[in-house]
């Protein structure tokens, strides 16, 4: 009932979206009368930020057309090298680029969001890396023939990906794939599995939830893992391909990312606001910008979202040494080939400070000149991957990493 009371909203705002842009667009028209009176800015921007916040959002594209290197602009295409029912391997192709150079897999995170939220990771590691990413699929898109998927499966997906970029590659994983990404490695470790990735960066990831718990580790440790099972797992509606499937809904989890930093996100509203009344369109796009994105949602399959809740933050499995991959403990001292870098933010409210960091104290096989650990002061969790402060400050580390691991 839940999700077809959302989509009954949705479709409302829809229209109310559409009416409120005309309404904006007719309000700042010069060939309307009223747009010269004094309010007519006020109330076109009103209209235009009501518009944008109740619009309907779809899967967004990368669209990185290019990318510079050594002063030179070189064309990039997207290409699909595996497809399988809950996501597809997408590589970054440059035209011409050097063709030593080193090989990235960057794992995006099935949490709500599409893989375009790294956009801004694949842009900056672009130029000088071989890039490929987990495009993990809507679950309300696939069909119930299509079977289930859960955490099991995705350190599968990781596993065969791995073979498709081939011997000697890299991985970087953003926030909740740090954990399927790590047992995936501590995995093909103990196998000698000949495509084990050189070296793993870690970025805001819950690898042990007991260090520095934050707001969302709490959610999930106060209430009973029934309690989950009962009121947010949801049927997906028949108006769409995984009609009848089990699924936590994207919607609840952006619901629940912005009552987090519920006064933040008006501030960023408000300030919208005032730039369109101002004329700074610029600003205003940027704001624009992020919020596509941001609100811009995908649903999980019930199956890995209450796996990962049990796992990761009720009962802590893999740094205690617990965790099963079907039937195969997950051991963190069997890694002793790839190299590891944690990367945590100061002001991260997601993933605490020392959640990331304790993958290198689990890691007791590796030597210690393979393990790195940097804290960006300042930084937010959305920071650590995106933002000037990735780009100029992050970045370089994990560029330098990889290279000197390569």
């Amino acid at each position: 009932m839940l999700y077809d009371a959302y989509e009954v909203q949705r479709s409302w705002l829809a229209g109310a979206s559409q009416l409120a842009n005309f309404g904006s667009n007719w309000w700042s028209s010069s060939a309307n009368p009223l747009s010269y009176h004094g309010m007519s800015g006020i109330v076109a921007a009103s209209l235009d930020v009501f518009a944008h916040a109740a619009a309907p959002r779809g899967k967004p594209e990368f669209a990185i057309k290019s990318v510079e290197l050594d002063g030179k602009a070189l064309a990039v295409r997207e290409e699909i090298v595996d497809r399988l029912p809950f996501g597809q391997l997408k590589h970054f192709v440059k035209e011409g680029a050097p063709k030593d150079q080193p090989r990235l897999l960057i794992v995006a995170p099935m949490s709500g969001h599409f893989a375009t939220l790294l956009r801004g990771t694949v842009e900056r590691m672009l130029p000088g890396h071989d890039v490929f990413i987990t495009d993990w699929r809507d679950a309300k898109h696939v069909p119930m023939k299509d079977g289930g998927f859960d955490l099991d499966d995705y350190i599968d997906y990781l596993v065969r990906w791995l073979e498709k970029v081939g011997p000697g590659a890299h991985m970087l994983a953003v926030c909740q794939p740090s954990v399927p990404a790590y047992a995936a490695v501590a995995l093909m470790n103990a196998a000698k599995h000949p495509a084990t990735p050189r070296s793993l960066t870690m970025m805001g990831g819950p690898i042990d939830t007991r260090e520095a718990p934050t707001a969302v580790n709490t959610l999930a440790t106060e209430r009973p893992h029934a309690w989950f099972q009962q009121n947010v797992v949801c049927t997906v509606p028949n108006m769409y391909p995984g009609g009848g499937r089990k699924v936590y809904p994207g919607f609840l989890q952006l619901a629940g990312f912005m009552t987090m930093n519920l006064g933040s996100h008006l501030i960023s509203h408000w300030e919208m606001f005032k730039h369109l009344v101002e004329g700074d369109e610029e600003s205003a796009d940027n704001t624009r910008a992020f919020y596509d994105e941001y609100r811009s949602v995908a649903d999980m399959t019930a199956e890995f979202y209450l796996q990962t809740v049990d796992t990761v933050f009720q009962r802590h499995l893999l740094p205690k040494g617990e965790m099963l991959h079907r039937g195969t403990r997950v051991d963190p001292q069997a890694i002793t080939r790839t190299a590891l870098l944690a990367i945590e933010g100061e002001r991260d409210d997601i993933s605490g400070v020392g959640q990331t960091k304790a993958a290198l104290k689990l890691a007791k096989g590796l030597a210690a000149d393979k393990k790195k650990y940097l804290l960006a002061k300042g930084v937010g969790h959305y920071g650590i991957f995106n933002g000037r402060k990735w780009r100029e400050r992050i970045a370089p580390v994990v560029e330098k990493f990889i290279a000197d691991n390569d």
